[in-house]
């Protein structure tokens, strides 16, 4: 017990060193400004403070560069603040304006109707073109017009109007939408679709950094009707936000041959960030030489989502068995022996509330958790929690469910007659529990408490929609910004393997010792009964 208690103690004081760090300011005297950091050009990711990128204040040590922190600076500049950028997965965007994390969303968002009824928008920034991207050795690398992809697999990324724009393409063969650009440049160049829909600037750099990739633009007569609503990139802020008129009188002064020349700036601020990273490669072009030039410049990005991945998965795993030990005691225990009425009663209460929290965090996603914790509880009950700590709780508790039926299954597969000797010898059920039942549960369960942590580090991935900066949110980062998607992805899963069989490996010579020790003193004990 005294060294459990230095455990909790021990995690409560790290713990106490994420709970004072609140998503960002509230003093009004910060624009804090939410994007991906993972969409070049609009917005990118460097390792550097170089060409004028802006620190990342959710991720240290990472800069935020591109169309977007252009336009962002120039705004927070008129407005007399200081620019705070927040890196934010694209599907948290929206959430983080409405439950107030964030000030504003510049991200290359364009206002349609869906979102105007969750968000305003301010007057464009940028005005996008549409086309096609398709590989150069396609059937429909020199399509004319849209019409030219009879049979095609196309697809858009998801919550965008580019995927309505399918519609109007005689003939095309429709596909399900997909998460990300980086998603669909890798499906296209694998052959999995033949091509997705997508705006100029974003086409160039993927064209740029995938020479199999091809982009065809058409003109009015041959392309995409489209609402011209749809082609305004704006600034998104909540509802009757007083920074609407603001942001739009600054808007005004930024002509379209200024925009142009700002995004033809950091379309080569892009290129030329990628082309420094293989400076030391420029002899190897092969595929893993592209590997060894993306380590080789953001290896810190990658191993500050590692350390943040692991420590999360340490964490929370330790909690989670603690609330699941817990939860599997209390739920254990013999209600026909409570006989005070009111304490019955409060039994009876507390277990419908346990076994509700086990099936109500077993049956639902992380993902959906995460977002209903982390913006629901800021948004509803005014309670901002910082992203760390808001991970911890969030894996913590969804572990707890699942191992309070582990620990469940290893206190029955203690023989009953344990339970028995342990009444008749006059011990409550807390010390029949502690004394007897638990030590050997633990010893019964360790491998699935190894397999729950190593679970854990591969779910904390979906912590990325509350901008938690773990390892798979990174190589996120990596990718959009270099579109260098398979030697980036094949990095991370190497890093993933890595963790996985190592930890999988120290957990096995741990379980073997323990199984060892336990045997050698069940050895001696029955030595010296045989003896006695």
């Amino acid at each position: 017990m005294k060294r459990i208690r230095r455990i909790l103690l021990s995690l409560f004081l790290v713990l106490m060193t994420f709970t004072n760090v609140s998503f960002a300011s509230e003093d009004g005297k910060v624009l804090r400004v939410g994007m991906e950091v993972n969409y070049a050009p609009f917005n990118f990711s460097e390792v550097v403070d170089q060409n004028g990128g802006i620190p990342v204040a959710n991720s240290p040590g990472e800069y935020a560069n591109g169309y977007d922190v252009a336009v962002a600076k120039r705004i927070a500049d008129e407005l007399g603040m200081e620019l705070e950028i927040y890196k934010i997965d694209w599907d948290g965007l929206i959430p983080a304006l409405t439950s107030g994390k964030i000030d504003a969303i510049v991200a290359g968002m364009s206002p349609t109707e869906e979102r105007l009824k969750q968000i305003d928008f301010t007057d464009s920034y940028y005005n996008a073109t549409v086309g096609v991207v398709t590989r150069k050795d396609s059937a429909y690398a020199n399509a004319k017009d849209i019409n030219d992809y009879k049979d095609a697999k196309i697809t858009a990324q998801l919550g965008t109007f580019h995927l309505d724009l399918i519609d109007q393409m005689d003939g095309v063969n429709k596909q399900q939408a997909l998460d990300s650009f980086p998603t669909m440049i890798t499906a296209t160049i694998s052959g999995t679709i033949d091509g997705y829909i997508s705006d100029k600037s974003g086409a160039l750099i993927a064209t740029k950094a995938n020479k199999e990739l091809v982009y065809r633009d058409f003109n009015e007569e041959e392309g995409f009707e489209i609402d011209p609503m749809l082609t305004r990139i704006a600034v998104g802020v909540k509802k009757s936000s007083d920074l609407k008129d603001d942001i739009n009188q600054i808007l005004a002064n930024l002509p379209q041959d200024e925009q142009d020349k700002i995004m033809e700036d950091m379309i080569n601020v892009a290129s030329l960030s990628e082309d420094n990273g293989k400076e030391a490669n420029d002899e190897d072009k092969s595929f893993f030489g592209e590997m060894k030039s993306i380590w080789s410049r953001y290896s810190s990005l990658f191993l500050k989502g590692i350390v943040n991945t692991l420590f999360i998965a340490i964490v929370s795993t330790i909690l989670g068995f603690l609330l699941g030990l817990l939860v599997a005691i209390i739920r254990k225990t013999e209600v026909n022996k409570i006989k005070n009425p009111i304490g019955y009663g409060i039994y009876k209460i507390v277990n419908f509330l346990l076994g509700a929290y086990v099936e109500i965090f077993r049956g639902t996603p992380m993902m959906v958790q995460s977002v209903i914790i982390f913006y629901g509880l800021k948004q509803y009950f005014g309670i901002d929690l910082s992203t760390m700590f808001a991970a911890i709780l969030i894996v913590s508790i969804n572990t707890g469910a699942y191992l309070s039926e582990v620990v469940r299954g290893g206190i029955n597969s203690i023989n009953k007659g344990q339970f028995e000797a342990c009444k008749a010898l006059g011990m409550t059920h807390w010390q029949t529990m502690k004394n007897v039942i638990i030590p050997q549960t633990v010893r019964t369960i360790l491998p699935s408490l190894g397999n729950e942590f190593v679970i854990n580090i591969k779910d904390t991935s979906v912590l990325n929609v509350i901008s938690v900066t773990e390892l798979f949110f990174m190589s996120k980062s990596v990718a959009g910004s270099t579109y260098q998607y398979f030697p980036t992805y094949l990095i991370t899963a190497l890093i993933y393997f890595i963790l996985t069989f190592a930890i999988t490996r120290i957990l096995l010579v741990v379980e073997r010792r323990l199984m060892g020790r336990e045997y050698i003193k069940e050895s001696s004990t029955g030595a010296k009964n045989v003896n006695n």
